[in-house]
């Protein structure tokens, strides 16, 4: 097990400092629940969810088709 935890730790010693800024930025909107609204309603208005359903049922066909049994 002592490999693996020295292997670890000389990763996260080489890591750039600029990675250990990137895991911790300041956040400039936290209101989260906000941000995914507005994602589903983008989501919603652009008609993706329909190509999400339509891929899914035609998966599902093909699915059932091509299985065995």
């Amino acid at each position: 097990m002592s490999h693996y935890s020295d292997l670890i730790s000389q990763l996260y010693w080489d890591l750039p400092v600029n990675l250990t800024a990137l895991l911790a930025q300041t956040i400039t909107d936290p209101d989260l629940m906000g941000q995914v609204e507005k994602s589903w309603r983008h989501f919603i208005q652009t008609g993706q969810v329909w190509a999400l359903l339509i891929g899914l049922v035609i998966g599902y066909m093909i699915r059932n088709l091509t299985s065995y049994g």
